[in-house]
C-alpha cells in the first residue's frame, strides 16, 4: 500500500476518523505507511469500515472509541496507543461538530458542546500527547479548522469562534514546541462534500467559490499527508494551509 511510504515506522492518531474528512486522511497518511489509530466517539462499524479499508489495501490501523472532549477518555486513549504502538509521530486533530443557530436563539448548550468538541478537545488531545513528541524532539500536528475561522457565517457563531481559537492555538502551540523539533500548522477547508455540508443550499455557496465546486475530502486529506509527511513540509510550523477553491484569498 502507498504512495512513497514516507511514513513507514510511524505511528499517526486522526481524530474523528469514522466519516468524511477524517475518514480521508486517515486513508491517506496509511496509504504513506503510517500505522493508524482511527479514533471515533459515536460510530463503531463506521470506524471498523476504515480500519478494514487501510488493512486490505495492505496498510496497518485499528480503532478507539474516545469523547475528545472528555479528558479522562482522551488520556485513555493516548496511554492505550503508547502502550500499543509505543510511539505517536502524527496527530490529526479533526473531530468536530456543529450545532447552527443564529445568535439570538443559540441555546447555551448548543454554543458550550461545539466549543467543548472542537476547541477543548483540540486542547485536551495536544496536551495528551505533547509529552512523548517533546521528548522524541520530533512530531506533526495539523489541526483540521474552516474557512469560517476567517471569514465568518451567519448562523455559525459557535462554530467560526471555535474554529478561529484552533488558529491561535496552533501558532501559540507552534511557538511552544518548535525548540523540540515538533511541527504544528492548520489546514483550513472551505465547502466540502461531507456530511456536514450535505443540507446546505448550494447555488449561493457554489457562487462564492472562485473554483466553482465544493472540495472533497481526498483534497483536504492531500493537504494534512503533505503536512504530515512531506520532507518539504518540515520548515513550515503555526501555517494555516486554506483548501477552499479560492473562498477567501489574504
Amino acid at each position: 500500500m502507498g504512495t512513497s511510504n514516507s511514513l513507514n515506522g510511524q505511528v499517526a492518531l486522526v481524530t474523528g476518523a469514522s466519516r468524511g474528512i477524517g475518514r480521508a486522511i486517515a486513508i491517506a497518511l496509511a496509504a504513506e505507511g503510517a500505522e493508524v489509530v482511527v479514533n471515533y466517539a459515536n460510530s463503531p462499524e463506521a470506524a471498523d469500515a476504515v480500519v478494514e479499508a487501510i488493512v486490505g489495501a495492505g496498510g496497518k490501523a485499528w480503532s478507539h472509541r474516545a469523547n475528545v472532549a472528555d479528558e479522562a477518555q482522551v488520556e485513555d486513549l493516548i496511554k492505550t496507543l503508547l502502550d500499543r504502538s509505543g510511539r505517536l509521530d502524527v496527530l490529526v486533530n479533526n473531530a468536530g461538530i456543529t450545532r447552527d443557530g443564529l445568535l439570538m436563539r443559540m441555546k447555551t448548550a448548543d454554543w458550550q458542546s461545539v466549543l467543548d468538541l472542537n476547541l477543548t478537545g483540540v486542547f485536551l488531545c495536544t496536551r495528551a500527547v505533547s509529552r512523548s513528541m517533546l521528548k522524541a524532539r520530533s512530531g506533526r500536528i495539523i489541526n483540521i479548522t474552516s474557512v469560517v475561522a476567517l471569514m465568518g457565517n451567519p448562523g455559525q457563531a459557535n462554530y467560526s469562534a471555535s474554529k478561529a481559537g484552533l488558529i491561535g492555538f496552533t501558532r501559540s502551540c507552534a511557538a511552544e514546541f518548535s525548540g523540540r523539533g515538533v511541527t504544528v500548522n492548520a489546514v483550513a477547508p472551505g465547502f466540502i462534500d461531507s456530511d456536514m455540508t450535505a443540507e446546505l443550499d448550494r447555488e449561493p455557496i457554489l457562487k462564492a467559490i472562485p473554483l466553482g465546486r465544493m472540495g472533497t475530502p481526498q483534497e483536504v486529506a492531500s493537504a494534512v499527508r503533505f503536512l504530515a509527511a512531506d520532507p518539504a513540509a518540515a520548515y513550515m510550523t503555526g501555517q494555516v494551509l486554506q483548501v477552499d477553491g479560492g473562498m477567501v484569498m489574504r
